[in-house]
């Protein structure tokens, strides 16, 4: 029988609990240790620890405490991982908990995390997102029901003090050449919401002033939010400090390339069955200084899309050199507009291509000035027909059906 490694009580913080952290540093101490070829469950919370409720009010998305995130399991100890070697993470199966089947999508407040499209959406919204085995829907966005593709968007291992200290030290000379703006352009190490795990309280105290928040992907993993890391896939970890510290969390039922709604997907407590080898030397044996992946053989099967184009012009009409981060914006607000014909507000629109599986694709940028991004969004996902025809779009979401908004802070 799989052995539980890790378990946690959704009723109580994980604050409560030392098998769990929410910070990277190399001296957060391994909860449980396992041996290459070993196979074992881990539960998780949901990224932020419990602080999104399955309501119909935006408040808790919009007051949420962003220091504390995320809230992940471990750091689990690998037997003979040593610096240089690759961790190999067979992802076998993963789930929700069978009293919590639901989840949760949101858009942050400009003043409190923002996201990809913070100019158009200031405002803090949620929508709640139930399953039906291997399907969602919501009742705040009608009209659209797909199948999800279950995966962990944070995993990783732990980081050197070299390491640490090299982020540390980038971020920081980022966020200081704006450090006013908002949203911020770095998060950096804030001790006062730190949760080292097993570490010592007087080690913690000088650890978490250091420790790396878990907001970005690094090279040792982190949060990539990588859809295709679901169940049947294979992840190569590069290991940085003995033992290696893998550590997983932040679960989503279903995303959408880009997670552009940053409090994206659909994300939900659970759990994930892993089993872990190792390839000794493996860094320089294969050039390796961030993970590679072999994708899930399992996924939803949708074969008909609309792709939506955006160039790097942006919606001033200023002209970048291929930028792709602004092509992929422009394609996506291309599709929102889209949606919008068909009765959906700009909130639903932009929730459904956070977590319906739609793809993200880098379609040229060799075409100066122009980067090209596509957004490929599946037409099997809603109950209607979305194509273009002549008679124009029907509007098949009629009525009040907002998703939840709550003010924004700061007016």
């Amino acid at each position: 029988m799989t052995d539980k490694l890790i378990t946690i009580d959704l009723s109580e913080s994980p604050y409560s609990n030392d098998m769990i952290h929410n910070r990277w540093h190399p001296d957060i101490p391994m909860v449980a240790k396992v041996k290459p070829g070993d196979d074992f469950v881990v539960e998780c919370y949901d990224w932020t620890g419990g602080q999104i409720k399955n309501d119909d009010k935006a408040e808790d998305v919009r007051d949420v405490d962003l220091s504390q995130v995320h809230f992940l399991s471990g750091p689990i100890g690998v037997e003979g991982a040593e610096p240089g070697d690759l961790l190999v993470v067979d992802i076998l199966d993963i789930g929700a908990f069978g009293d919590c089947e639901w989840g949760f999508n949101g858009f942050f407040s400009r003043n409190n995390g923002g996201g990809f499209l913070t100019d158009h959406f200031p405002e803090a919204q949620k929508s709640i997102w139930d399953f039906n085995g291997m399907f969602t829907s919501s009742r705040h966005i009608p009209g659209v029901e797909f199948a999800g593709l279950i995966h962990p968007g944070l995993i990783g291992c732990l980081p050197s003090k070299e390491m640490l200290s090299e982020w540390n030290k980038r971020e920081a000379e980022l966020f200081n050449t704006d450090p006013n703006r908002v949203p911020a352009l770095a998060t950096l190490p804030y001790a006062d919401t730190a949760h080292m795990g097993r570490m010592s309280e007087d080690a913690a105290k000088v650890a978490a002033a250091e420790a790396a928040r878990t907001v970005p992907p690094r090279e040792h993993g982190g949060n990539c939010d990588i859809k295709d890391l679901s169940r049947g896939s294979k992840v190569y970890f590069p290991v940085y400090v003995d033992g290696a510290g893998l550590s997983v969390g932040d679960l989503h039922f279903s995303q959408g390339d880009g997670e552009i709604t940053f409090c994206g997907a659909i994300e939900m407590a659970g759990w994930i069955h892993m089993r872990v080898n190792l390839v000794k030397g493996g860094m320089a044996k294969y050039g390796i200084k961030n993970p590679i992946f072999k994708p899930s053989p399992i996924t939803p099967k949708y074969d008909d899309y609309l792709i939506f184009e955006g160039i790097s012009v942006d919606e001033k009409g200023k002209q970048h050199y291929l930028d792709v981060h602004i092509a992929y914006r422009q394609a996506c607000l291309n599709a929102i507009e889209y949606l919008k014909k068909f009765g959906y507000t700009g909130a639903q629109a932009y929730a459904i291509l956070g977590t319906a599986p739609v793809q993200g694709h880098i379609s040229g940028v060799v075409d100066i000035p122009n980067a090209c991004a596509t957004l490929w969004l599946p037409t099997d996902i809603f109950d209607f027909d979305l194509q273009p025809n002549a008679s124009g779009p029907t509007k098949a979401i009629t009525g009040s059906v907002d998703v939840p908004l709550a003010p924004d802070l700061g007016g």
